[in-house]
Formats: structure tokens, C-alpha cells, sequence
């Protein structure tokens, strides 16, 4: 029998469409389990965290540690900038991004070794990885002008692979992302990509772009050896919201992405989310149903089901967006609260190969968000069986998959869109970075700061501090743990795991027994 309650379900929760002028962006929580008495019970607290987007949007002090602003929603609307002076810097720099791409495209920007710049090697960590990361997917492919090749992460091995896989560096351009031009993995990115630069013969500088901080250390390397080009950051954009700042653009930008209609679909959302009717406001009516689904604590992790290929990263981009933002120990009011949605997800109709089996069966601690595109692919048509196309296979397994899960009292959220191109992508953007702001004034924690992330950076700082006094104590003689660790005044068991890198990477550290923290003994050879 129909489920008598569904059309009046639909036609409560399928609520927002977008302004966008072409395609659409739709919320859809039809199966998300959500009642208005869920939406009136939050509705004070979504009314006041939507006055406090627009103090933030107007300049408010978002860090008072930092007397920082966040002003990532200003990127795609310069005009809504507290300053006239940040409304220039904006314009400039997104007008400088597209002058940019042009000439490399052109040939105007070219090697100094001749030929032209076709690949683009990127030094970045964090967002300044992952955003990039989802627009070449997004926009990379054959077609593109140039291919990206991105270094996240500061493992040696990663690092030869990738540069191995480039082969000649003479074609490739090279966009170092960092706010201070301190941060490790980026800065060994870039000395990695600089001496295979020299192996090759090839001039590093005029194939180098800093995008950082104006007076950063990196932007004084940048002037000092004559970089090609430099593009600003600014303190009041974070890492996991800068996709719609030189960040994202630049990249974008050179693989051919559409800057202005990128900017103009986060513009739009944007403008949706602002919107004071709570029951029109998608952002809001996210936030609330996350809110409903973990108790206000994040009992329920996200689960993030896009169904496109292309759209593969857009969990690990969500990822890092919403659990860097909520994950927090504290609350504004400084008492301990552990909060924080965990996000995992892989992609349609993979999932259903894999984990959907738990996600019906097992445990019911998720909720779903599935991403829906519409179009199937730009030009063909091709039936893989009479009347039927991959992409109609496709959308069943969406549909089914969202059917089985609601048969078994598993919610869901599902973001439609009509294609994948700049405006939607932008719109997506929009929405999760609004949608986070929101929950976040919900439990009442502050998603523009991440001390746990500073916190990692100034202990990994110790430990290199320590291995440098630890290789400064070996001797000829062979030593043991305790030893070696009570002449550099630390404890052994912090001690051993150095001393187990040192001697399976320095060939002047030699080890015996390294394996066994009470026999193992270290010299230099």
C-alpha cells in the first residue's frame, strides 16, 4: 500500500530552489525524518544564529584571541565587505586570477626554457590541497588546458611518485599555498619540487606563484627570488573556506574553470541562506535536521553518497569542513563539551557495494546526504539495455538506495542539482559553509577556530626539536634507549620511535636489535 503520509511529506520538505538564472539546486528532505515540530522546537535558536551570520557577515570579531574576522562570504560578494579597502583587494585579486590564466593560456606567461606551462604542481595542506583537489576533478580532465598534480603531504615517497608520474617538470607551473609560508608540509613540498627543478635542469623562480599573506615569509621569498607571480591571502579566510579565494580560484582558473560563475552560484546560495524564513531557508533547514539526527551532540556521523564520478572528493572535502569547524573541546563559555559530526562517504553506486550494507542493517548511528545530478552527461545517448542508459541505472540506485535505507528508519538528505558545472558547484559550496556556521551557533561553539590543529603543529615541533638533540648524542659506541634519552634529559619511550626513524633512514645511524626497545642500541657509523 502507498505510504499515505508521503505526499504531504514532499510537499513540506521539498522546499527550496535556487535563484540561480540556468540550473537549479534543490534540498530535499522528504526522507529526512524531520517534523515541524523539530523546526519550531529549534526555531529561537536558528532565528538567533541567523542574526549572528549577519554580525559575522558585517565584521564581527569571530576569534576575540585573534581579533579575527571571517569574511569567506565577502569572496564571492565584495561589496558586502565592512571596508571599502577589503572590497578592492578582492576585485583586484580575483581580476588579477583571470588576467593570470589568460596569459599562461595565451603563452604570454610560458617557460623560460621555451614551450608552454601545461601541468600545475601544487604545494598546499588542508584546504589549500582539498579544495583545489575537488575543482580539478570537478573541471580537470582532457579537455582542461592544464592538469593538476597536487602534493598534500610531506611523505617522501609520495612525493617521488608524484614527480615521476609528471616527468619533465619544464611544462609545469608551480603554486606554493601557504598563509605564512611556515607551514612544513607545504614548505618540503616546495624545496622537493625546487630540487627536482635543478635535477632537471630548470630554473625554479619564474615558474613559481606564492599565494599567501602580503609580508609573510613566503611572500618575501617570493620578492626576493622573483617568483612569477604572487597572490593574496587574508586572515580572515580560513583554510577549509578559501575555495572562493585565490586558494581555489587560481587552480581553477588554469584548468579553465569559470571563475565569475563559480563565484556567482556561492553568491546565490548565498543570498538563499540569508533568507529570515527558517522553513526557506536551506542552510538553516540543514543545520537543523543535523541537529535533530545527533541530539544536538553529534551522535549520528554524515554520511556523504554523491552520485557522480566527478564529485568523489566532495566527502573529504566536507570532511575537513565540518569536522574542523565542530570538533571542538570547548564552548564559547570555555566548558568542555566534545562536540564534532564525524563525515566518511565514498560515492554512488560504489557505496552500495561496499558499506551500504551496515548503513541498511548494522549499526544506526549515520545519517545520509546524498548528491543528486541530474544530468547524465553533456552530449550522447547510449541504452545499455533497450530503453534504459547507464545514468538511468544509475539514479534507480540512488532512488533504491534511499528507499531501502528510510524502509529501515535511516534518514537522509538528498542536494539535487540539474548538472555539475561552475554555478551548482559554487551553490554546493555556499550551502555547507553556511549550514556548518549555523550548527555551529546551535551547540554554541566557535567553527572559525582550531586549536586542536595548532596544538598538533607545536607537538610535532617538539619531537623534531628532540630528534635533533637525540642524532647529536649518538656516538661511535653503541647506546640504548635509556641512555641516549637520559643524556638529551627526555623519556624513552618518547626517545625510541626517533631513534627507530633515524636508523632506518640515516645511513650514519646504525642500529641493532631496533625492533626491541630493551635490547636495541644505536651508533653512528
Amino acid at each position: 500500500m502507498p505510504d499515505a503520509a508521503r505526499p504531504d511529506r514532499f510537499a513540506r520538505y521539498l522546499r527550496f530552489r535556487s535563484t540561480l538564472e540556468d540550473p537549479f539546486v534543490e534540498l530535499d528532505l522528504s526522507h529526512s525524518g524531520v517534523q515541524e515540530s523539530d523546526i519550531e522546537a529549534r526555531r529561537a535558536a536558528l532565528v538567533a544564529a541567523l542574526a549572528a551570520m549577519q554580525k559575522l557577515e558585517a565584521g564581527g570579531i569571530a576569534n576575540p584571541d585573534e581579533q579575527r574576522m571571517v569574511g569567506h562570504f565577502w569572496l564571492r560578494a565584495p561589496g558586502l565587505a565592512p571596508r571599502p579597502e577589503l572590497e578592492d583587494v578582492i576585485a583586484s585579486s580575483i581580476a588579477g586570477i583571470e588576467a593570470f590564466a589568460q596569459a599562461v593560456h595565451s603563452g604570454r606567461v610560458a617557460p623560460p626554457e621555451g614551450g608552454s606551462f601545461t601541468k600545475v604542481v601544487l604545494c598546499g595542506i588542508g584546504g589549500s590541497a582539498l579544495g583545489p583537489m575537488l575543482l580539478a576533478d570537478v573541471f580537470g580532465g582532457p579537455e582542461a588546458p592544464m592538469e593538476l598534480c597536487v602534493l598534500d603531504n610531506t611523505d617522501p615517497e609520495g612525493i617521488d611518485l608524484a614527480i615521476e608520474k609528471l616527468g619533465s617538470l619544464q611544462d609545469a607551473l608551480v603554486i606554493v599555498i601557504s598563509k605564512s609560508g611556515g607551514t612544513p608540509e607545504t614548505r618540503n613540498g616546495m624545496l622537493e619540487v625546487e630540487r627536482a627543478c635543478k635535477q632537471q635542469g630548470l630554473a625554479f623562480a619564474p615558474r613559481a606563484i606564492a599565494v599567501t599573506m602580503p609580508g609573510s615569509l613566503l611572500h618575501k621569498k617570493a620578492e626576493a627570488d622573483k617568483w612569477a607571480a604572487t597572490f593574496p591571502m587574508w586572515d580572515w579566510v580560513g583554510g577549509r573556506t578559501s575555495i572562493t579565494s585565490a586558494v581555489g580560484l587560481l587552480p581553477g582558473a588554469l584548468l579553465g574553470m569559470d571563475v565569475r560563475a563559480f563565484l556567482a552560484g556561492a553568491a546565490a546560495m548565498d543570498d538563499a541562506t540569508r533568507r529570515t524564513d527558517i522553513w526557506q531557508n536551506p542552510a538553516a533547514m540543514l543545520a537543523a535536521y543535523w541537529h535533530k539526527e545527533g541530539h544536538g551532540k553529534g551522535d549520528h556521523a554524515m554520511v556523504v553518497l554523491p552520485y557522480k564520478d566527478r564529485l568523489l572528493l566532495m566527502s573529504r572535502y566536507l570532511q575537513q569542513l565540518v569536522m574542523e569547524s565542530l570538533g571542538k573541546e570547548h564552548d564559547r563559555k570555555g566548558k568542555v563539551c566534545n562536540q564534532g559530526i564525524a563525515v566518511y562517504g565514498n560515492k554512488g553506486s560504489t557505496d552500495q557495494h561496499a558499506y551500504v550494507q551496515q548503513l541498511r542493517d548494522g549499526r544506526h548511528d549515520f545519517f545520509a546526504t546524498f548528491v543528486r545530478v541530474l544530468q547524465d552527461r553533456q552530449v550522447g545517448h547510449f541504452e545499455v539495455e533497450p530503453g534504459v542508459t547507464s545514468g538511468d541505472f544509475l539514479d534507480g540506485l540512488w532512488q533504491g538506495t534511499r528507499a531501502a535505507l528510510h524502509d529501515k528508519g535511516r534518514t537522509s538528505a538528498t542536494i539535487g542539482i540539474d548538472k555539475l558545472d561552475e554555478r551548482t558547484l559554487g551553490a554546493i559550496v555556499g550551502l555547507f559553509e553556511r549550514a556548518v556556521a549555523i550548527y555551529a551557533e546551535l551547540i554554541d561553539v566557535n567553527a572559525f577556530h582550531q586549536p586542536g590543529v595548532e596544538a598538533g603543529k607545536k607537538a610535532a615541533a617538539k619531537v623534531l626539536e628532540l630528534q635533533k638533540k637525540l642524532f647529536g648524542a649518538l656516538g661511535a659506541a653503541p647506546q640504548d634507549v635509556r641512555a641516549l634519552s637520559a643524556k638529551v634529559d627526555a623519556d624513552a619511550a618518547d626517545c625510541w620511535p626517533i631513534l627507530q626513524h633515524l636508523a632506518a633512514n640515516r645511513p650514519e645511524v646504525r642500529g641493532a636489535n631496533a625492533h626491541d626497545p630493551a635490547q636495541a642500541t644505536f651508533r653512528r657509523a
